[in-house]
């Protein structure tokens, strides 16, 4: 419940405008300096070329229509005809560079927060969910667009046209113009009313895309959960139930605009009879022209335009300050500490755990100042009950995670102070279920820098896992299902092995690498590791205990402290914990207290 509402006041942040969010935002206008000076010198002449108009039909009237002159008219109107397709090709142009930087501007943002994801530490990802992160990169991303497509451009462009219009109905007639402006309260009551209604009504929206994002995102992960369970009916009733509350709100934001827009036609034909009313008793009384009238009726018009735009600008400044603030949250999340430690080329792979303590959540300790010591090339085993911190034990030594107190060493350094990329490549990971992209082969292959092809090959080699490729149609090149659905598990495990060797790693870990492969796929992998892992440094988390016992050395874990340290016969001699697993394991006791 609390992370729900903690994700409500999220979603319901952000104002009209901010001076300090903006000058972050202004700073991806950079490279695109020149394009935004043609775009606002396109909509400058835009601006004053449609204020042109309505004064060339005054003209028009008082000059030749009204005098039954109809020499020069045609010659007048050709030039009204020129302006309007000027003002056209003007407007177009405008409306094209604006939109160029739009989008590049939409692409930076959203690549350089892919590439930030990338930098961050797990703990982010595990206490934010992936709906909301793909918000982030979707929809808070598209609402920028906005913004630098017509949002600020054109709310310029609107203020600019208005005040135009404003001197230019002065400029003609003063009385007139108090005339018109007289509906102004009237008109700014009501778009100041219809912004506070639709403020609220979009956030709202904005709220339950969020939801709507998040529930999708993990019904999709969860799809093989809820047919296991037969859940589709109630999974269905739930997420109805979420898709009709944005329903909901869209359509009350869409309530607002049927009322927001006649609303703003009636008050503007409230002052176009007024400037009738008022300027048709003038030009009776021959005090102001015929033209005058109707350059008054066209400016008129004209001005509740930008007013109406306006008001919807309104709405997507809001939303833009809302969505870059999540954004810059996002940005300013501190990446992991990487680039300026100590490059290690090859490791003798001497591991030492001192005193360490580790919690994923605070006043919740995983770890409980554990140590203990692996020296080089000898094959280790992590064993212990669920949550005993084996897991957390990798996470750690990879720097997955960082600890809270204490150092891990390998040969002596303390990784903190180690380069994060060549530390994790000196040290292979073979998880007990690989995660494979939807990508080809070859690309799951080589997921870091600077592989060769030839060394893809080597490790597949030495992986056994060449049959897995003569197999597929298109060898290397052949692309993966998502997760790598389309291979076996015992194929997946291959290519998890192979990958791990890519780098010719001086530590292996083994994550209970063969728990999900037939005996006969596990002996032969069992088997192949061994003759691979000769001479380096294993370490094995066993929930089996089977594989365990083939290890130099067996550490027990509980509540995340080293309770036993010995090998399989020392270790069963000594009837402690260990002894007591395996008994239940391979015995069928139950587990005294």
């Amino acid at each position: 419940m609390t992370a729900i509402v903690r994700q409500e006041e999220e979603e319901l942040l952000g104002r009209a405008y901010d001076a300090r969010l903006m000058r972050r935002l202004v700073t991806y206008l950079n490279p695109y300096r020149a394009v935004i000076a043609g775009s606002g010198t396109l909509l400058v002449i835009a601006s004053g070329l449609e204020v042109l108009r309505p004064y060339l039909l005054k003209v028009a009237i008082d000059s030749y229509i009204v005098p039954a002159r109809l020499e020069g008219l045609w010659a007048l109107a050709l030039f009204y005809l020129a302006i309007l397709a000027l003002e056209g090709g003007v407007r177009y142009g405008q409306l094209l560079l604006t939109q160029w930087t739009g989008h590049r501007v939409m692409a930076d943002v959203r690549l350089e927060i892919f590439r930030h994801l990338k930098r961050l530490p797990l703990r982010y990802f595990d206490r934010n969910p992936a709906g909301r992160i793909f918000t982030r990169v979707t929809s808070d991303v598209e609402n920028l667009k906005e913004l630098f497509t017509s949002g600020l451009v054109s709310a310029f462009g609107d203020l600019l046209t208005a005040a135009a219009i404003v001197a230019a109905m002065l400029y003609l007639d003063l009385k007139l113009s108090l005339i018109a402006f007289t509906i102004l309260p009237l008109l700014i009551g009501t778009v100041l009313l219809f912004q506070r209604k639709a403020r609220g009504a979009y956030r709202m929206i904005r709220l339950k895309v969020s939801r709507l994002n998040a529930f999708l995102q993990e019904s999709l992960n969860g799809m093989e959960v809820i047919q296991a369970f037969g859940r589709e009916r109630a999974m269905g009733t739930r997420f109805a139930g979420v898709n009709a509350e944005h329903r909901e709100a869209t359509l009350r934001a869409l309530l607002y605009y049927a009322l927001f827009y006649p609303a703003v036609e009636v008050i503007g034909a409230l002052g176009l009879g007024l400037i009738i009313w008022y300027g048709g008793g003038q030009v009776v009384r021959e005090t102001i022209t015929l033209g005058i009238l109707v350059a008054f009726l066209e400016y008129l018009q004209r001005f509740l335009i930008p007013i109406r735009d306006l008001s919807e600008k309104y709405y997507v400044m809001q939303s833009a300050m809302a969505s870059s603030e999540r954004i810059f949250d996002l940005l300013d999340e501190a990446p992991e500490a990487d680039g300026n430690g100590y490059r290690l080329r090859s490791l003798r792979g001497g591991i030492e755990f001192k005193d360490v303590w580790f919690a994923y959540r605070p006043g919740e300790p995983i770890l409980k100042g554990l140590s203990f010591t692996v020296e080089p090339g000898e094959h280790v085993a992590l064993v212990g009950a669920t949550g005993a911190g084996k897991s957390t034990v990798v996470s750690l030594l990879t720097r997955l995670y960082e600890i809270e107190r204490g150092a891990i060493l390998v040969d002596g350094w303390d990784i903190r102070g180690l380069d994060l990329t060549a530390l994790r490549q000196r040290i292979g990971l073979i998880p007990q279920d690989p995660f494979l992209f939807s990508e080809s082969l070859a690309t799951n292959l080589q997921v870091g820098h600077g592989v060769s092809p030839e060394e893809v090959q080597r490790s597949l080699e030495l992986a056994g896992a060449a049959p897995v490729i003569k197999r597929l149609p298109a060898g290397l090149e052949s692309r993966l299902t998502e997760r790598g659905a389309s291979l076996s598990m015992g194929e997946r495990q291959l290519i998890g092995l192979a990958r791990a060797l890519v780098y010719a790693p001086d530590i292996l870990i083994l994550d209970e690498a063969t728990s999900n492969v037939d005996a006969a796929t596990e002996a032969d992998f069992s088997r192949r590791l061994r003759q691979l892992t000769a001479g380096k440094t294993v370490l094995t988390i066993a929930h089996r205990l089977k594989s365990a016992a083939e290890a130099d050395r067996i550490l027990v874990l509980h509540h995340g402290k080293l309770l036993e340290n010995g090998t399989h016969q020392e270790l069963l001699a000594r009837q402690g914990l260990y002894a007591r697993l395996w008994r239940l394991q391979h015995d069928g006791h139950t587990l005294n207290s």
